[in-house]
């Protein structure tokens, strides 16, 4: 995830060298999510806004005060609508076959293989979403010398629709016919037209405003009815001219199931023809001269670009949704495992409340402090009041703002401080791990109190000898506003269901640093604490486990620690755990193919973090990109009931985790309200933190800010703290 270059250099803090923050990836980001929200939108439109339906779906028609009586008792090929309209009939004895709303991939092949059967020539009024769909079609059409014209786009109601979307309609679907097989064409018959005597004023403005785009019009004599689709013998019977009248004849090769339409047309044309019909084309059977023609090299190249811009639209939409569903399986498979772990974890405890014999030897505390003044008094004085013996060590690593000083001028018994040149937190902790003269050591920020048990309890795993380390509870203190609500709830809901997941698998991959306990001598081991990650705490836990420790967790040793008050510290914060997660995850990633312990390590806590804290967040994005999609163009009470359903689940998910931490549920109120601000923060986190890993740009070390609003508990009874003769070193 990093670049090898960097492994042995240290975080630096301000002041050190420059960092260097990638920024292409944003415009990156932004460039992709404007791109596919063009094409979603395009998608949305030609696909969900309208769609090809029944021809008896528009109702009755409105007054026909404008349209011409010349046009209303006319021929159904309507030209110059404009200016002065004449029209033209079919000539005698011949039939104009015509075929709306394809083309479509399994019925209009069988047509074109009746009508080559039978050597018969049709026009096929085609849609632009079904020309987009399939332009292989439509060039077959072509090759094989029908004639081609248009039905729009989406199949609306053009009559319903205002002038520019109409003009839209037409422009983009001779657009695709263009791109698709290279011609242009004339013709234009309007959705859920019919016979000239239908026409309405709203109709004759469409047609009016189609005849100044260049447009000729053409109705219907005789409908077959097919889209009712009332059997083959009924639609053959609809199809057959009463005498010898040139007739343009209306079928479709798509909108559902066209089979009753193949198999009437088998027999309609061999009966026509012995009755001495002719079939023709449109253009053929009025006289009209070359409608369709090649389309020029522009209209060519914009059509190809239409249709592959709207074809990657219609994959994007289906590559969306696999995301989307993965998205969610993955989501409910987190929440089901997560719960059935807590609750095995809370049986498994209860079952087994004692570690062994109780621990009672001392404990050496190591407090890192860097520019801590606000809150290393409260954090120093909660130390003093465990009900468990302890020394504390402070190191300071190079303050500025007096921490050490203060913590000097309390003289308070037991503690003492180390002062440092600035070299980063895992140097001032291999610091105190020097100076520590207990065998087990407790790691806590100077942003953290404990209460009086918490170290008391924190160390009672280490009865078990395997246990290397153990992870305490870490809790939310200022939890005002929204964002320390939000916090806690992650926290609660988050970290410890995770952490009871882990324990149970045996795969702990983070001690926090604000809260955790350690053998000495198994930190010694491994070197100290390593520099090459900005998570030292997951690192270093990572590496106790491939060492064959076990870790575990202990909830009830719970301490309260100041989460960022603000969103930029908020991201500050989450940016360098990710990142130094993605770091360890690297750096660990030889465990994926271990025995024992590591492998554990390896193929449980590796690829759970891989799911669901990286590819999960990753996914984000995409899951609130296709709601939007389907709040628009899809059906908005599905798409919010199952926004409500993912709500619910996280909903039982806090109820449990806050009964099992002993909170109050009240918190939870804002949960719907998370999902809008702080989710979108933390993916987009999760994003900038792969950036940075994959681009392998080096992430300095970064202070959090400090708001003092830690407080120590009141004092416990008075214990005895250990001297530095009565404790020995450990070899």
């Amino acid at each position: 995830m990093t670049d090898n270059r960097h492994r042995d250099a240290p975080a630096r803090r301000p002041g050190g060298a420059r960092q260097v923050t990638p920024r292409t990836h944003w415009l990156l980001l932004s460039v992709l999510t404007v791109t596919l929200s063009t094409a979603l939108l395009l998608q949305g439109y030609t696909h969900h806004m309208f769609g090809i339906t029944s021809d008896a779906v528009t109702g009755a028609r409105g007054r026909s005060q404008t349209v011409p009586g010349q046009v209303t008792h006319g021929g159904p090929v309507i030209a110059d609508a404009a200016a002065s309209a004449h029209t033209a009939r079919v000539k005698a004895r011949t039939i104009a076959l015509t075929f709306d709303d394809g083309p479509d991939p399994v019925w209009t092949p069988r047509i074109l293989d009746v009508l080559r059967r039978n050597h018969v020539h049709a026009t096929f009024f085609v849609v632009g979403t079904q020309v987009v769909a399939h332009p292989e079609l439509l060039r077959r059409i072509v090759a094989e010398g029908h004639q081609i014209g248009i039905h729009t786009f989406t199949h609306p109601d053009l009559a319903r629709l205002a002038p520019w979307q109409r003009s839209l309609e037409l422009r983009e679907t001779q657009l695709a016919v263009a791109g698709a097989a290279g011609v242009t064409t004339a013709l234009l018959r309007p959705p859920y037209s019919s016979k000239n005597d239908a026409l309405d004023d709203a109709d004759w403005s469409v047609l009016k405003q189609a005849d100044a785009a260049g447009y000729v019009t053409v109705l219907s004599t005789q409908d077959a009815e097919d889209w009712q689709r009332p059997g083959a013998k009924r639609i053959l019977a609809n199809a057959t001219p009463h005498g010898h009248s040139g007739q343009i004849l209306l079928m479709h090769d798509a909108g559902g199931d066209r089979s009753q339409t193949v198999t009437a047309l088998s027999a309609l044309i061999p009966r026509l023809k012995a009755r001495g019909f002719r079939f023709a084309t449109v253009g053929a059977a009025v006289g009209m001269a070359g409608p369709v023609q090649h389309a020029g090299p522009g209209a060519h190249l914009q059509g190809m670009a239409l249709i592959k811009v709207l074809q990657a639209g219609d994959r994007a939409v289906w590559l969306l949704g696999v995301l989307m569903y993965t998205a969610g399986a993955l989501s409910v498979l987190r929440a089901a495992v997560v719960l059935v772990a807590a609750r095995r974890h809370r049986r498994q405890r209860a079952r087994s409340r004692s570690w062994g014999p109780p621990v009672t030897e001392p404990v050496s505390v190591i407090v890192p402090a860097y520019n801590e003044s606000a809150g290393i008094e409260a954090a120093v004085r909660s130390l003093l009041a465990s009900d468990h013996p302890v020394e504390i060590i402070v190191v300071d690593d190079g303050s500025t703002d007096g921490t050490a000083d203060l913590v000097e001028a309390l003289r308070l018994p037991g503690v003492r401080v180390i002062r440092q040149r600035n070299a980063g937190k895992p140097a001032a902790l291999n610091t105190g791990l020097a100076a520590a003269t207990c065998e087990l050591v407790v790691m806590v920020d100077g942003d953290t109190v404990f209460e009086p048990g918490t170290v008391r309890t924190l160390v009672q795993p280490f009865a078990d000898p395997r246990v290397g380390a153990v992870s305490g509870n870490a809790k939310v203190v200022n939890r005002g506003g929204l964002l320390g609500r939000w916090q806690h709830i992650e926290y609660v809901v988050g970290f410890n269901l995770d952490r009871r997941l882990f324990d149970l698998a045996e795969c702990m991959p983070t001690v926090p640093g604000a809260v955790g306990a350690f053998r000495r001598r198994a930190l010694l081991a491994l070197g100290g604490v390593s520099d090459v990650t900005l998570a030292e705490d997951t690192d270093l836990t990572m590496a106790l486990c491939r060492a064959g420790w076990r870790v575990v967790y202990e909830e009830s040793a719970v301490a309260w620690t100041e989460a960022p008050a603000s969103l930029n510290a908020l991201w500050r914060q989450r940016y360098r755990w990710c990142y130094g997660t993605l770091q360890a995850m690297w750096k660990h990633r030889g465990a994926l193919v271990q025995r024992g312990a590591a492998g554990k390590l390896g193929r449980r806590g590796l690829v759970y973090l891989l799911l669901f804290q990286v590819l999960l967040p990753l996914l984000a994005p995409v899951v609130d990109i296709f709601a939007v999609y389907g709040l628009l163009f899809l059906d908005p009470v599905r798409i919010t009931g199952l926004w409500l359903g993912f709500l619910l689940l996280q909903l039982a998910m806090g109820l449990y985790a806050f009964r099992l931490d002993g909170e109050r549920p009240g918190p939870l109120w804002s949960l719907p309200l998370q999902q809008f601000v702080y989710r979108q923060l933390m993916y987009l986190v999760v994003i900038q933190s792969v950036f940075t890993a994959v681009s392998g740009t080096r992430l300095r070390w970064q202070r959090m800010e400090r708001y003092g609003s830690l407080q120590a508990p009141p004092a416990a009874a008075p214990v005895k703290r250990p001297a530095p003769h009565e404790t020995t070193r450990p070899h």
